[in-house]
């Protein structure tokens, strides 16, 4: 993780650019986790990387790639296949993925009807969601360990001051705090998704 990272007396710009792009990693890593959990509004982002072997199995791609997805409504997702002749595949796909849900088809658009959810399943998905929400906390913090043992290194043997290592460290904390902050305010959105029927 820290291969390319230098620091230097004075000069701090690569460690700074390495710790921001670590913690942003964990950030984007976070965002991807949540968008996973299913809120009980019908989102494109739910079905849109799911894989799809067409014609004959001989190829497969992700729905994106090969229909039109569309939410148009809080429990629909509506998809539209550019090529007519794979709708059976994308209703195969979907009916085998862990999704959950039945595909409805005319021959022209597969119509998937989300179930609403009960007030249970909202708990078990706040749950999951501050579980996550931890699991960022700690690799962020992990980063943080791994940057500050870096700096501690150098400073003991003398490549920086002790001052300018305080600085760097002051810098450390404030870019864990902003990024466990992020990743707190995204959590707080996601749970208000959840929670809103």
């Amino acid at each position: 993780m820290l291969t390319k990272v230098t620091l230097e007396e004075g000069n701090s710009s690569s460690f700074e650019t390495s710790l921001k792009t670590n913690m942003d990693q964990a950030v984007d890593h976070f965002k991807k986790e949540l968008a996973a959990i299913r809120s009980g509004r019908a989102h494109t982002s739910m079905v849109e990387d799911l894989k799809v072997p067409c014609y004959g199995g001989e190829s497969e791609f992700k729905l994106k790639e090969i229909a039109a997805i569309a939410a148009p409504d809080v429990n629909l997702i509506v998809i539209e296949p550019w090529d007519k002749s794979i709708i059976n595949d994308i209703e195969r796909a979907i009916s085998k993925s862990d999704l959950g849900l039945a595909p409805a088809t005319d021959g022209h658009l597969i119509r998937l009807q989300l179930p609403v959810m009960s007030a249970q399943r909202r708990e078990e998905l706040v749950k999951i969601l501050h579980k996550k929400l931890e699991d960022a906390r700690v690799s962020i913090r992990a980063i943080r360990r791994e940057f500050h043992n870096f700096l501690r290194d150098k400073e003991h043997e003398k490549k920086v001051s002790e001052d300018f290592s305080k600085r760097i460290m002051d810098k450390l904390q404030k870019t864990t705090d902003q990024s466990i902050a992020q990743a707190e305010e995204l959590s707080k959105k996601k749970e208000a998704e959840i929670k809103s029927v």
